[in-house]
């Protein structure tokens, strides 16, 4: 057996694990990196981070992203530049966010669906570091501490216009998940648009150690160098529920686990993902010349040859003045240990704030200003489906809708409609009493174990639910995928081994629709894209093995099923000898405003669109009616030639309703 296969063998099992993991004896190998058992001793058990190999093992995948050396030489003028240019530095930054609260369908407050307090106390927190606020833990009197002139704000604003609190609560029906399947499939199911949010997701993590990582920035596309594919829809930081937020600030509901309870792990994160590295430069060879002496690129960082991991003071690297600085956030040092970003540090932020993509984005965006807000309006989202039987027969299942307050006044009713599979309209009444931004969870009957079930806020208050964007929702029944079209693009990213691969996709009577296999093997295998048409109402098997039983993910491969809107049905990285994955298609049922029950759905294309919607299935008499995401009126007229102008509208999401004789249908799109 030679070398290479010798390594593929020992490092699957080690290959996602980012930061904070408590290393077992027989786990003591990160990334190729082998700890000793005196490395273990020195690090209390535990590799607070690994975010340096996992940027490697992302280099090492895409030859066209920057090396670090490529990276600093780029980024280094950059720096000088916001030094010497105050103006460029454009006074205090506001970076919009959204957190994702990763759960399995557990109530409000019931771990790892950590409250909208311990969400918020973690926004605080990092308010006070980056800021560097007088009166909080994040203050500090060093000659070299820095008001980093960032701070952040939870979203007001969600991708589709309406407004939000910038919690994300999603049920994706898994108890705990991996690092892989997080990247793989948490991450692009879930993500917001990353030049207008910064993503954070707050999970649980199968390795209960394992505390959070981040995405560092990219700075391809710069200074000459082709830009960087593939990695937007996982840019952004990530932690465990129980290190999201601060015990400072607890209000009897929080979940957090000492000594990481004060926020800082995320702290840490955020200084990754605008481009910081650890104190030390992870370079553990202590030099004291001036050109590397100081290997995290911050000359007021004092050289340090190695992390830390308590409060005492030390001095790593004896050769070069100071000691080593413990307090620093980019240190390994407990959470109470931690309040200090240095001005060297600020200025490199700054750089990257001001130059790298998706970074540089986030400060015009405009997803923290509020938009205006009416007094009655109730938002429907759909809960996920946990039911596991959409292609067998199996018992009815009970649906269940989120609906939120996003009005000023109190939302104490509502009316829904909704329709199980396009059946007759039923109507459900709701009663309570739901501040703003507030959810109640409501179940609804659905009677079919496969399909989808539509509904739709008609009145809250007792009038008319005020804004029409945000007030209807299907929930898929089992594995069901409501889909508008048979159109499905199928993704496969081998890795260097793609002769072992093979696939195939089969309907529900066993016929094999599209399958790949005898893939050449390569050291820069190129993205495998296919376009399927897969008849709606039927149910699917896809079927993915590997002859040696490592799986595709070893070097950065997956694959992915997407519907005609692009969305994420079915993906995956890791598995061993085989992996298979079931989905149900079925035809999107839509309630639309009328309560009309729709015999033949319209579709629009394309979506995000900059001139032209063309729409299909609509006949010479229809009409139509584009409404912005407050509501108003924008554009009227009629459907001719199956085409929409749309040129002269501002960019942004719009709701198009479609009325063709008795049918009516709203769809957002998006103008580009």
């Amino acid at each position: 057996m030679n070398i290479s296969v010798v390594f593929r063998m020992f490092s699957s099992f080690f290959l996602l694990i980012f930061c904070s993991v408590f290393i077992q004896a027989q786990n003591n190998i990160v990334f190729g990196k082998t700890y000793t058992i005196d490395d273990l001793k020195k690090m209390n058990g535990f590799i607070r981070c690994a975010s340096t190999e996992y940027e490697q093992m992302l280099q090492k995948n895409d030859p066209e992203r920057m090396t670090d050396t490529q990276f600093e030489a780029w980024l280094a003028p950059l720096i000088e530049n916001a030094k010497n240019n105050k103006s460029q530095n454009g006074g205090v930054i506001t970076i919009p966010v959204v957190v994702h609260v990763i759960h399995s369908g557990q109530a409000l407050g019931v771990a790892p669906n950590i409250t909208d307090n311990q969400v918020k106390s973690q926004i605080i927190v990092m308010n006070n570091d980056f800021r560097r606020l007088a009166g909080t833990p994040g203050f500090n009197t060093d000659p070299v501490g820095a008001d980093t002139m960032i701070q952040f704000a939870l979203a007001k604003v969600d991708p589709n216009g309406n407004p939000t609190n910038g919690i994300d609560r999603v049920n994706l029906c898994e108890v705990s998940w991996s690092t892989t399947d997080i990247n793989a499939f948490v991450k692009p199911m879930t993500i917001w648009d990353p030049t207008k949010y910064m993503n954070m997701w707050s999970v649980n993590f199968t390795n209960t150690t394992l505390l959070g990582y981040a995405q560092f920035p990219s700075a391809s596309g710069l200074g000459g160098l082709n830009a960087v594919g593939g990695y937007a829809d996982t840019d952004g930081v990530v932690a465990n529920y129980s290190t999201f937020g601060s015990s400072d600030y607890e209000d009897g509901t929080f979940m957090l686990a000492a000594p990481y309870d004060k926020g800082r792990t995320m702290t840490h994160e955020v200084g990754h993902f605008l481009g910081l590295r650890h104190i030390w430069g992870d370079n553990t060879s202590c030099v004291v010349n001036a050109t590397d002496s100081n290997k995290d690129y911050c000359p007021d960082t004092p050289a340090a040859n190695a992390p830390n991991y308590n409060c005492i003071t030390a001095n790593s690297c004896p050769a070069a003045p100071g000691n080593d600085m413990i307090e620093n956030y980019m240190d390994y040092t407990p959470d109470m240990c931690m309040n200090i970003f240095t001005t060297n540090q600020k200025d490199r932020i700054t750089a990257v704030m001001n130059n790298s993509p998706r970074r540089m984005d986030l400060k015009t965006s405009l997803a923290d200003v509020a938009i205006p807000l009416f007094a009655n309006d109730a938002e429907l989202k759909a809960e996920k489906n946990c039911s596991q039987n959409a292609c067998v027969a199996g018992s009815p299942v009970t649906v269940q809708f989120l609906l939120y307050n996003r009005g000023t006044n109190p939302l104490t009713s509502a009316s829904i409609s909704y329709t199980v599979n396009g059946g007759a309209v039923q109507t459900m009444n709701w009663t309570g009493n739901l501040a703003q931004d507030a959810y109640e969870m409501i179940n609804i009957a659905s009677g079919v174990s496969s399909g989808s079930v539509s509904a739709r806020v008609v009145n809250a208050n007792g009038v008319t639910d005020q804004r029409i964007s945000n007030n209807a929702a299907v929930v898929a029944v089992g594995n069901s995928i409501p889909v508008s079209n048979a159109n499905f693009t199928f993704e496969l990213q081998l890795d260097a081994y793609g002769s072992e691969v093979s696939w195939d996709l089969k309907n529900s009577s066993g016929a094999i629709l599209y399958s790949g296999s005898n893939y050449p093997d390569s050291t820069a295998p190129a993205l495998i894209t296919q376009s399927w048409n897969l008849p709606i109402n039927d149910c699917y098997t896809f079927a993915i093995n590997d002859t040696y039983g490592d799986g595709i993910y070893l070097e950065g491969g997956y694959y992915k099923i997407k519907n005609s809107a692009g969305a994420l049905v079915v993906s995956g990285q890791n598995y061993t000898f085989s992996q298979q994955k079931l989905f149900n298609v079925v035809q999107t049922s839509f309630l639309g405003v009328s309560e009309t029950q729709q015999k033949d759905k319209f579709d629009i294309y394309p979506n995000p669109a900059n001139d032209v919607l063309h729409i299909t299935k609509v006949s010479d008499k229809a009409k139509f009616e584009i409404y912005n995401m407050v509501g108003q009126l924008v554009k009227v007229g009629n459907i001719e030639n199956n085409q929409v102008k749309i040129s002269e509208l501002a960019k942004g999401a719009y709701i198009i309703k479609i009325n063709d004789d008795i049918v009516y249908e709203n769809m957002r799109f998006i103008k580009k």
